[in-house]
């Protein structure tokens, strides 16, 4: 229901007071709206301000309440200016267990790829200048060199992603010719991302072998000929086969593919570049295993296991890449100095390994030990139950973290976490009203609800951002006007 002014209606007080708003430059002659201007510019706030206007006058002329004096004129514009430049990409706490999460921004950059990233925006870049000969040179070569050597490619070339890698080294290679696949690796990821569907994007005709469960070296031999592009092998993302199973690895692949002359391609995913196992991690094969295995190309992701910025990367046979540099594509697909910024000095610490979960954020993060999660989880189990209140119950309790982003899709990291439960009695949906709190916080606290229970996992919650998360949760403890509690 509106409210009306008592004693007023339609037509009357409220209609003699919408005429008597005061004027658009009165209001921006104002001293109170002089920070406003020099913040949000004359354009832009005297659209705001007509805005105001108008649904004030509105409200009036309906015979609703309406404070329609100066002061809280330009109350109302200054709150609308706020509300339209706030940025709608917004930090957030990560709680939900997934350490590289494709919706929140996948790997985190450490300190030496943040500065480097702030030095690319604020200056000129020899982005394909080759300051040695003063000639123009080729953006791939800022961080070709690194690559090589940690993966043991001949050449590589770079993109904006890995799903465009896919898309560009089959259409240079493989448009209007045939690329071979196990039926068991048509893989589809997020975002409806699936190889059968890349494959006829890029003009290449899609030869399945084997089948779901079991493909042998033999289904491979028996189409691989004349009019065959590519052997292919794509990284199984996001679930795994178990069971009555049979894959043909790159090292089986790789004879077959040399005999016949067909390059053999690896799509990796994840791409690590290290052995993961020497940390306690499950083994995730790297590209220099790949490669070295007899691979001629493998297209891998900078922003997972690799923990850079995103981009996909192509790294194989100097031939091969030549051929897919030359493709317009390339041109299309090709990454910014932003990300070549930030790719380098992440490479450079792969260069230094023993010093790697310290220095690179998302391995640092995917190797802390559960000890400090509990302890964390401990520290902030009483101050969070303090926020949510008596309608809810809080425990400190073990939890299972993931990789994420289609790396090692079955295995589960140990953790720690706040359990959020609704207390006896409780009606309503509690749990998803406190849901929607959370990330209506400055800094919004993105968690997941399961078996009844809000899991806040605590991996991604460091150390010197718990001040921070504590500072903000007493605004937890607003009354409730959610319909649905």
């Amino acid at each position: 229901m509106t409210a009306r002014v008592p004693g007023s209606a339609p037509g009357s007080a409220n209609a003699a007071g919408a005429l008597r708003l005061p004027a658009v430059h009165v209001l921006l002659d104002d001293a109170a709206c002089a920070p406003l201007l020099a913040e949000y510019g004359r354009e832009q706030s005297v659209a705001a301000l007509r805005a105001v206007l108008d649904a004030t006058r509105a409200r009036l002329l309906a015979g609703e309440a309406a404070d329609a004096s100066p002061a809280a004129l330009l109350d109302q514009l200054a709150a609308r200016l706020r509300a339209a430049n706030v940025s709608k990409l917004r930090p957030v706490y990560n709680l939900t267990g997934t350490v590289l999460h494709t919706n929140l921004g996948r790997a985190l950059l450490p300190d030496a790829a943040v500065q480097a990233v702030v030095d690319a925006l604020q200056w000129p870049m020899n982005l394909e200048w080759d300051i040695e000969t003063g000639s123009r040179g080729d953006r791939d070569n800022l961080v070709e060199e690194q690559l090589r050597e940690l993966t043991g490619a001949e050449a590589v070339t770079i993109v904006n992603n890995n799903a465009a890698a896919v898309l560009l080294m089959l259409n240079a290679l493989g448009n209007g010719r045939e690329v071979v696949v196990s039926r068991g690796e048509l893989v589809e990821i997020g975002g409806a991302f699936r190889i059968p569907d890349i494959m006829a994007r890029a003009g290449a005709i899609l030869r399945e072998v084997g089948t779901t469960n079991r493909t042998h070296l033999k289904d491979y031999a028996e189409f691989a000929g004349p009019q065959t592009a590519l052997l292919m092998k794509v990284h199984a993302s996001n679930y795994a086969i178990t069971g009555f199973t049979k894959e043909v690895t790159v090292a089986e692949l790789a004879p077959l593919a040399r005999e016949r002359g067909i390059p053999l391609a690896v799509d990796l995913g994840s791409g690590t570049l290290v052995d993961l196992e020497r940390w306690g991690l499950p083994h995730e094969t790297t590209v220099k295993e790949t490669i070295a295995a007899g691979a001629d190309l493998v297209t891998f992701s900078g922003d997972k296991l690799l923990g850079g910025p995103q981009c996909g990367i192509i790294a194989g046979r100097k031939d091969l890449v030549a051929a897919i540099k030359k493709n317009p594509l390339k041109r299309a697909l090709r990454v910014s100095k932003l990300t070549l910024a930030a790719l380098e000095p992440v490479l450079n610490l792969y260069r230094a390994p023993d010093l790697l979960p310290e220095r690179l954020t998302t391995l640092r993060l995917l190797t802390r030990p559960a000890g400090a999660m509990r302890a964390a989880a401990e520290a902030l189990l009483a101050p969070f139950q303090h926020a949510v209140g008596s309608a809810y119950v809080v425990t400190a309790e073990p939890v299972t973290s993931q990789i994420g982003s289609g790396a090692l899709p079955v295995d589960r990291l140990p953790s720690h976490g706040l359990a959020v439960r609704a207390a006896a009695g409780v009606k309503g949906n509690p749990l998803g009203v406190l849901e929607r709190r959370l990330r209506a916080l400055p800094r919004p606290v993105i968690g997941r609800i399961a078996d009844d229970t809000l899991w806040l996992d605590l991996r991604c919650l460091e150390d010197r951002q718990r001040d921070g998360f504590l500072a903000q949760l007493d605004q937890l403890n607003q009354p409730n006007t959610d319909s649905n509690a």
